[in-house]
């Protein structure tokens, strides 16, 4: 039996409104900030925190603009975002599997 190591698990994903975003994104491609708010059931400012926890591991992108003279903010998942996403999920499969 392969030993157990929570150590595996990244930090910066495991948080629940970030596990949150980086599976959304996954499926989405791209969503808006309001979208993210609301399906994770989340204030501004704690998605904002988590958003930018995500940006400075290179996870995300975050691109503003605006449409219809009103901010607009839109974040995808970079490539290595997906990458990192896809171990964790490794991870979490085999920890599950022992």
């Amino acid at each position: 039996m392969e030993e157990f190591d929570i150590g595996n698990i990244d930090e910066v994903i495991h948080g629940r409104i970030r596990l949150g975003v980086m599976a959304y994104l996954m499926v989405a491609d791209v969503a808006d900030f309001t979208t993210l708010r609301q399906k994770l059931e989340t204030t501004d400012g704690t998605l904002s925190v988590h958003l930018r926890k995500l940006q400075e591991a290179g996870f995300v992108a975050i691109k503003k603009s605006f449409r219809d003279n009103k901010p607009l903010t839109q974040i995808s998942m970079t490539h290595k975002g997906k990458k990192a996403f896809r171990a964790y999920l490794d991870v979490i499969g085999r920890l599950a599997e022992l």
